[in-house]
């Protein structure tokens, strides 16, 4: 299919960068093609940074090529596989030979993930921009694909072949809102049991890049409609068909679902649900990285309430689910190999997703001291508002008869209050020097280091935040009187 492309985009590159292709075409005497990826991002208009490039034969020696004449750095892949990788600048160029032994461009294409990733242009020896005339090497219909925005298989093989294929369908569902073809999703069906083959280091990649797209939720709930998700996270179905008091109207695995969706909804606009501290909750969502935590902690919020289901007086009860759940993720998260960032991050979020909720509780009958304030914030850190945003996601996912009134409001009006505590009484506190040390404790009071330390520098925090201790004198006077009160004065 002739394909008249409006601009050559390797121009868009530096021109050393071009010149260096030529040569290394020369060079070599291959033939090479940008394919894959860089050719799908360039004709859906995003400005592709980096390059998949594919040439006849010698990938390894044309990556270690063009790192040589740019002076970038050659990553070998996969020698065996010819696949290198060249790091220059802030650009990653993969160079891969024909797939599987063939010999011509259209048959390596033949043999890609998906139609829309397998696309082609030929670049020129002499220029090392877009060969002309400038034709899209096409074989199987990615173009028409991508103006339907349909992800599709040329073969239910490509599914054999590599597994992992089977979860990065989902991720163009989440990252391009794209849907998937009914028999390509019949295939996904038919091979879904075939994913426990693939390292789940490749797995969690695909699913963090899930996480980080603008349509998780879709992606997760079309991943569970073929039973995908379950061959992932068995743990998940452990919660379907498990009743929830009425407070809720959808089982524990719907649920799970519906407060991601509720998430999403949550992080794209949440000065609708905290008018307060609107700025606050924009600038904590700038970092990426929360979304993807926040989004794992909404879909697995729940995981533990199977473990600590139990009927008391003809009550569904779920006494410490928010623990249970942290415990069964942190499982989760090793079995996947999440870095250890992210997997403290999710687990710290799950365990502590109920906080809100009590704590807005104790608020509306008896109002909210500064200790309590001070607590929940050295539990949760610099992510309280991460910690809110979950629970006003995981408030508005249950819409049972029997729901509280004004929780979203109770919430929002919470985080108002916890931050003003926070802002005028507690950050002082925790940020300047502590006005005493374990050192001071040994010299000054001649105590022995033990959990007594730790019992008094929290109680004198405590009473820094509650009663104003402001200064090292005002600090000594609080610990002896404190061990007076023990019967261990010195």
């Amino acid at each position: 299919m002739d394909f008249n492309l409006k601009r050559d985009f390797i121009a868009a590159y530096p021109a050393k960068l071009c010149a260096a292709l030529g040569a290394v075409m020369l060079k070599h005497q291959v033939v090479m093609y940008v394919a894959g990826g860089s050719v799908r991002d360039w004709l859906l208009g995003v400005e592709p940074r980096d390059l998949d490039l594919t040439v006849s034969r010698d990938a390894f020696g044309c990556a270690k090529s063009l790192a040589l004449d740019l002076g970038g750095t050659f990553v070998g892949l996969d020698e065996k596989e010819d696949v290198g990788r060249v790091v220059w600048r802030d650009l990653v160029m993969d160079f891969s030979s024909f797939r599987n032994d063939t010999t011509s461009i259209v048959a390596d294409l033949k043999l890609r993930d998906f139609t829309i990733n397998s696309m082609a242009v030929a670049l020129d020896p002499l220029s090392g921009s877009l060969a002309r005339p400038r034709t899209l090497i096409d074989p199987v219909g990615g173009l028409a694909d991508l103006e339907n925005k349909v992800i599709r298989v040329f073969s239910g093989q490509a599914f054999i072949d590599d597994p992992l294929r089977l979860v990065r369908a989902f991720r163009f569902v989440a990252g391009l809102d794209f849907t998937i073809a009914s028999e390509t999703m019949a295939a996904i069906v038919e091979h879904a049991l075939r994913l426990p083959q693939v390292a789940m280091e490749r797995v969690c990649y695909e699913m963090q890049l899930i996480m980080r797209a603008g349509r998780s939720h879709a992606a997760i709930a079309a991943m569970a409609d073929v039973g995908l998700l379950g061959v992932i996270f068995p743990e998940l179905l452990k919660g379907k068909s498990l009743e929830q008091p009425a407070s809720h109207h959808l089982d524990v695995f719907d649920h799970n679902l519906e407060a991601l969706r509720c998430l999403e909804q949550v992080l794209a606009a949440p000065e609708r649900y905290f008018v307060q501290n609107r700025d606050l909750f924009t600038l904590y969502l700038q970092h990426e990285k929360k979304k993807s935590w926040l989004k794992w902690a909404a879909l697995f919020h729940d995981v533990g309430k199977p473990a600590t289901c139990r009927i008391r007086d003809e009550r569904i009860t779920f006494y410490n689910h928010d623990h249970a759940g942290g415990a069964i993720f942190e499982v989760i998260a090793r079995r996947l190999h999440f870095s250890k960032e992210d997997r403290l991050q999710v687990v710290r979020f799950i365990a502590l997703h109920m906080w809100p909720f009590h704590l807005s509780n104790a608020r509306v009958k008896t109002g909210i001291s500064k200790k309590a304030c001070l607590r929940l914030v050295k539990a949760v850190r610099d992510e309280l508002p991460g910690l809110f945003l979950l629970a006003m996601a995981d408030g508005l996912a249950g819409q049972g008869p029997d729901k509280p009134e004004m929780i979203e409001e109770n919430l929002a009006q919470l985080f108002y209050e916890v931050n003003q505590v926070y802002q005028e009484h507690i950050k002082p506190v925790l940020t300047n020097p502590p006005l005493l040390t374990g050192h001071d404790l040994q010299n000054e009071f001649l105590l022995t280091p033990g959990p007594l330390f730790k019992e008094i520098l929290d109680g004198l925090q405590n009473a820094q935040v509650e009663h104003g201790v402001g200064d090292r004198e005002q600090a000594v006077c609080w610990v002896r009187q404190f061990l007076a009160e023990k019967g261990g004065a010195k």
